[in-house]
């Protein structure tokens, strides 16, 4: 089960190096309805009700700008779990205000698009792999401190040997994260 705290940052998304100001001119509390209004709404207009809403951060009270402003908002949609993190920026109000504004993106997705349009656009949202399984640098077979030159061969490599089109590869193999490394 997703934790509140600790921050629970998704293993797929790596975290902001340098963070912003941010232009949002809100409060914590006016960012915390935000997102809860964002997410009830959303669950409203795409029929699909979200629940198991869990906000996950470093965060203390009486903070204002805590050293990591970082927030990870984990739920259920569509019968599987999602998380948005954001760490961008420097203030937790600023950070939960942009969860805000992705959530609103796909509820205009959904008034202009289709279901399929938001459920392709949220697969990016999904919490593969969940917290406390395998790190992206294992699954790539590679050090955490690797460079991006390695770390897009090491993708690449893995991506050939487990590509459906390959004698020994499928579908479920090019799921990198779920996929056992292949050994021949």
């Amino acid at each position: 089960m997703t934790q509140a705290y600790p921050l629970q940052w998704p293993d797929f998304i790596p975290r902001s190096t340098r963070r912003e100001a941010g232009k949002f001119k809100t409060t914590l509390p006016s960012a915390l309805q935000n997102v809860r209004d964002s997410l009830r709404l959303f669950g409203s207009d795409s029929s699909k009700p979200v629940s198991d809403i869990v906000l996950s951060s470093n965060v203390s009270l009486g903070h204002e700008k805590p050293a990591d402003p970082g927030i990870a908002v984990w739920f259920k949609w569509d019968g599987e779990q999602r998380c948005i993190p954001v760490d961008r920026y420097q203030t937790p109000a600023a950070n939960l205000q942009a969860i805000h504004h992705i959530i609103e993106a796909r509820r205009v997705e959904l008034r202009h698009g289709t279901l399929a349009l938001v459920r392709a656009s949220m697969r990016g949202f999904q919490a593969l792999p969940a917290p406390g399984s395998a790190s992206w640098w294992s699954v790539l077979q590679v050090e955490a401190t690797a460079m991006p030159e390695q770390i897009e061969s090491a993708f690449k490599r893995l991506a050939s040997e487990r590509h459906p089109d390959r004698p020994v590869g499928s579908h479920d193999m090019m799921l990198i994260s779920t996929a056992p490394a292949n050994k021949g």
